[in-house]
Parts: structure tokens; C-alpha cells; sequence
């Protein structure tokens, strides 16, 4: 069955401990009781002076940047995504998305089942 749906209407899980993670949300839009069998879409907004938390994990990440600035941080690398962007983050590398502009910072997120956490 094909699901159709407005990511506006998913409840979002917020994040927030105050220091490693800050003002996020993240919505999960398709996963496993969606019945997908492979991957999870996740739409993340990160708030002014938020980020996800300096982290690692075995699974792969495709980003696509929908709406403000972010930085992505990684152990080598620091690089400056806008709107249209997208990125790559492997499996096992250290990587945190901030919000380094004005406005919320939007992105959707794909990932392994193994990777979403509900």
C-alpha cells in the first residue's frame, strides 16, 4: 500500500539535555510500522543555537538540507550546508549537525531500520 502523508501531522520526539543535544526535533515521517523494510525518513528541525549531539553509531546517514544554515562537524572536516544541500555520513564517523543561522534549521534524514530509535 502507498502512504501519503504531511510531515506537519507526525507528533515530533524533542531532544534537549542542554548540553550535548539542544533544541531538536525530529519527526519520524516513514519507518517500520509504515512498513518499510529497509529505511527510516526522519525530518529533524534544529531550532536557533541547537544541535544534535558529537556522535557516532554502524549505520549510514543521507541528509538534505530543506530549510536554514547548519555546519556539520566531523572529526577531520567542517562544512557550511544551505538549503538544496546534501550529505553523506558513513558508518562509524563522528558527526554533529548545528544550527549556525537565523532561522530553524530543517533537514530530512534517511536511515537503516537499525538506525531509528522510534
Amino acid at each position: 500500500m502507498v502512504l501519503v502523508g504531511q510531515s506537519q501531522q507526525v507528533p515530533p520526539r524533542s531532544y534537549d539535555d542542554g548540553n550535548s543535544v539542544r533544541r531538536v526535533e525530529k519527526r519520524l515521517l516513514i519507518g517500520p510500522n509504515d512498513g518499510a523494510p529497509n529505511f527510516a525518513m526522519r525530518r529533524f528541525t534544529v531550532d536557533t543555537d541547537g544541535h544534535t549531539p558529537y556522535h557516532a553509531h554502524p549505520w549510514e546517514h543521507e541528509v538534505y538540507i530543506l530549510a536554514g544554515s547548519a555546519e556539520l562537524r566531523t572529526a577531520d572536516r567542517r562544512a557550511t550546508l544551505a538549503p538544496g544541500d546534501f550529505a553523506f555520513v558513513p558508518a562509524g564517523a563522528e558527526h554533529q549537525f548545528a544550527n549556525i543561522g537565523h532561522e530553524v534549521l530543517e533537514f530530512l534524514c534517511m536511515v537503516p531500520l537499525d538506525g531509528e530509535d522510534g
